[in-house]
């Protein structure tokens, strides 16, 4: 086993956010998201069959939720969605890269 670090291998050019599963097993998956002045699209919300606990690793975000309520995430801070709460992520800082360990479960 080798040790990984979740800054390792960022992409260079963010065009599109950059998504990568690091580890699938039944039940769970986590993923690494990396944004750079991403947000989610206009139009709808998520409405997502699993959980998500989600944790600002570095740099900014918010994320809204369909309720009214936002939560403002800066590096350390984490969340949990559950399944079916509709949210979207408004706002993520475009001068710094903000990293997402995301982690969906059933």
């Amino acid at each position: 086993m080798h040790p990984k670090n979740i800054r390792d291998a960022l992409p260079v050019h963010l065009a599109v956010e950059a998504c990568e599963d690091l580890l699938h097993v039944p039940g769970v998956r986590i993923e690494r998201i990396v944004s750079k002045g991403h947000a989610s699209p206009d139009h709808g919300w998520y409405d997502q069959d699993k959980g998500e606990w989600v944790m600002v690793m570095t740099g900014r975000a918010i994320v809204e939720f369909a309720d009214g309520s936002i939560c403002t995430l800066s590096a350390g801070d984490y969340v949990n969605i559950p399944a079916h709460c509709k949210h979207r992520v408004s706002w993520t800082d475009p001068d710094d890269v903000t990293i997402w360990l995301a982690v969906w479960y059933t």
